[in-house]
């Protein structure tokens, strides 16, 4: 991995009428917004589209373009509708060719005689790309410019990840400070929470409501890269929550 100071940003495009259907749950999204935060990549956006060339070309060409790098997951499998390479290719404009070192991987699995037509098509790659290497099922992803292609099966997709990311330039990673179960209702402290968070730019603030034992918790959560930054945010959430405590406690 290369490190900058700029900030490195990236989307997540999820390929597949399963997951959209709502047949198959994506488990990837998280799994990559975790490690891309982890090394300093900002991901900014997430689409999930139908396997339909068009639609794949167009969020392909609108996302590479405005983010550092574009990770893709689904559709590199044996089948009709796999046709993630086909539409990378299309969006770059580049043409597709069989890859006789996939070809040489697969036949470390298989044996000559079930190299049928379609596992054949999972060797198909567009011209200038490179493998990412997958240690489970040998079938690698690639990279191609900016654009990651990736398998939809978790455990293949996390092995990709780890193939590609010492390739990635990356930033400054986020700090997160998280004040837990704050013990206010948000609309007790949503105004002086959106002032604090207007006084500091670098700095995102978010409150975060949930469920749980018979009764509601809210939780602060402030993101910055700038340490003292953060610091400061959070010593300005602290003194908010302390003074509104104060005045709703029992006399």
């Amino acid at each position: 991995m290369t490190q900058t100071q700029k900030t490195i940003t990236a989307a997540i495009l999820v390929i597949g009428d399963e997951i959209l259907s709502g047949r198959t749950k994506d488990k990837n999204i998280g799994f990559i917004a975790d490690y891309l935060a982890d090394i300093g990549i900002d991901l900014c956006e997430v689409r999930i589209v139908a396997d339909e060339e068009s639609d794949i070309v167009d969020a392909v060409n609108a996302l590479r373009k405005r983010y550092t790098y574009l990770f893709t997951t689904g559709g590199i499998g044996p089948t009709h509708d796999d046709i993630t390479a086909d539409a990378v290719a299309k969006a770059i404009g580049v043409p597709l060719y069989e890859d006789q070192r996939i070809i040489n991987l697969m036949l470390e699995r298989l044996k000559p005689e079930d190299l049928n037509e379609a596992r054949r098509r999972m060797a198909r790659i567009p011209v200038g790309a490179e493998h990412v290497e997958n240690k489970i099922s040998k079938v690698p992803g690639f990279k191609i410019e900016n654009v990651i292609v990736m398998a939809g099966v978790p455990s293949i997709m996390q092995s990709m990840m780890d193939a590609v990311a010492p390739r990635l330039q990356t930033g400054a990673r986020v700090i997160v400070e998280t004040l837990e179960s704050v013990g206010l209702p948000e609309g007790v402290y949503a105004k002086g929470l959106g002032e604090i968070a207007a006084s500091f730019s670098g700095v995102s603030i978010g409150s975060y409501p949930s469920f749980g034992e018979g009764r509601f918790k809210n939780s602060i959560v402030v993101r910055g890269k700038d340490a003292a930054q953060v610091t400061a945010a959070v010593a300005a959430v602290n003194v908010l929550l302390e003074t509104l405590r104060a005045q709703s406690a029992p006399v």
